[in-house]
């Protein structure tokens, strides 16, 4: 069975969000189809909880397996699959 790919987002535009968002981190995008069919992203926020922001914010960026790891590690990601 494939792993599921972990994806990653560069926030862009943190307006009304300034606590929850910082311009130009890198987030941990949570797969959510009901939240993309409106125009929204889930990502992991500054709170460390998840959270819908419209799309528009940010910029989704696909990174190797390998950087992928190291990420996650860095980031002290949680599993949400």
């Amino acid at each position: 069975m494939k792993e599921k790919e972990i994806q990653f987002a560069i926030c862009l535009d943190n307006e009304g969000y300034k606590a929850s968002l910082d311009i130009g981190k890198l987030y941990r995008v949570i797969p959510d189809d009901e939240a993309s069919a409106h125009g929204y992203i889930r990502v992991i926020d500054e709170s460390g909880e998840d959270y819908a922001f419209t799309s528009d914010r940010f910029h989704v960026v696909h990174v190797p397996v390998f950087v992928e790891k190291i990420l996650s590690s860095a980031l002290q990601i949680k599993d949400f699959s």
